[in-house]
């Protein structure tokens, strides 16, 4: 098993508080009509249980999967479908929920194809944003923190299925 070199980048107290202030502006924002929260697996699985703690409104979670990384630390730029919704977003108010944002092809892709299904609103929510990856033009609606172009682990982000249970987000160096 390789070696890893982890630093801790964001811990876990100051991650529990931007999540409840980030909980607190999408309840605002929604003003109690219920909203669907579209989940992307699996690393935005942790991110969306805490969040939806912090939202007062009715949440109804479905779960999508897709896929851009596959064991690399680097997205390879092509989206694959693993898992569609459960739920109709047609008429409802959605907002997918992404661990990270880098260069906003995944994000894109979602949100592309969540527009022909005829949502009444569609916005994006992501813990990490690192728009100095992007290779398209897409800035989330809600953002947690943004970071500097840095592979990060923890708190649901992984290497290759690891390191999604660390507490603390995480710079990922290989050693």
């Amino acid at each position: 098993m390789q070696q890893l070199d982890l630093r801790v980048l964001i811990p876990r107290q100051d991650i529990a508080d931007k999540v409840q202030e980030m909980g607190e502006i999408i309840s605002r924002d929604y003003g109690g009509q219920e909203v669907l929260l579209v989940v992307v697996l699996r690393g935005a699985a942790l991110f969306a249980a805490d969040l939806c703690r912090h939202i007062r409104a009715d949440v109804v979670l479905d779960f999508i999967a897709v896929s851009s990384y596959g064991s690399s630390t680097s997205s390879s730029g092509v989206v694959r479908f693993l898992k569609d919704l459960d739920e109709s977003v047609e008429g409802r108010h959605v907002l997918i929920i992404e661990d990270i944002v880098d260069t906003g092809l995944t994000l894109t892709y979602l949100l592309e194809n969540l527009k022909s299904r005829h949502p009444l609103s569609l916005r994006t929510c992501t813990l990490l944003d690192k728009p100095s990856c992007r290779r398209v033009n897409i800035r989330p609606d809600y953002v947690g923190f943004t970071i500097d172009d840095l592979f990060v682990v923890g708190y649901g982000l992984d290497w290759d299925q690891r390191y999604r249970h660390l507490p603390d987000i995480c710079i990922h160096q290989e050693g």
